[in-house]
């Protein structure tokens, strides 16, 4: 994965893309900051930790994008939606609704869950079991609603 991203910087050096430039640049400074706060210089990240700064980097853009539209910033609007676009070309295809839905009645009926206390062990078999291919948000959603 980080590979790839290394090579998508080189070809938006060559193709003169300057606003794909800056977002890969943005995403490569992000993973290497990443990079050393978890293992030090030097020993790399795993691709699902890459995909954590992906997916990390994407939401922060789309709450700007939020902040933005409140305060009818529509110029940088468009930019960060430009921006998580190029991000998401990196990420999994997210589960979608039917899947989620069948995922969680697998796993209601396998962890044999009653109430909201077992939220977490739903998250957390979730996130296991589907990790960046899963919208946390849209999963925490859903079993709330089932529980309540």
């Amino acid at each position: 994965m980080y590979e790839k991203i290394k090579e998508d910087l080189k070809e938006a050096m060559k193709s003169q893309d300057k606003f794909r430039l800056s977002v890969i640049r943005m995403l490569k400074a992000a993973l290497m900051n990443e990079e050393v706060a978890l293992h030090g210089n030097g020993n790399g990240l795993s691709d699902d930790e890459v995909l954590n700064v992906i997916k990390r980097e994407v939401k922060k853009r789309a709450n700007s994008v939020e902040e933005y539209t409140k305060y009818n910033r529509l110029d940088e609007v468009d930019n960060l939606n430009r921006e998580i676009e190029i991000l998401k070309e990196y990420l999994p295809q997210e589960l979608s609704e039917e899947e989620l839905d069948k995922a969680l009645d697998e796993l209601f009926t396998e962890l044999n869950v009653t109430s909201i206390k077992d939220m977490g062990r739903v998250m957390k078999e979730l996130t296991s079991k589907y990790g960046a291919r899963l919208d946390n948000k849209m999963a925490s959603t859903k079993i709330k609603e089932r529980l309540s």
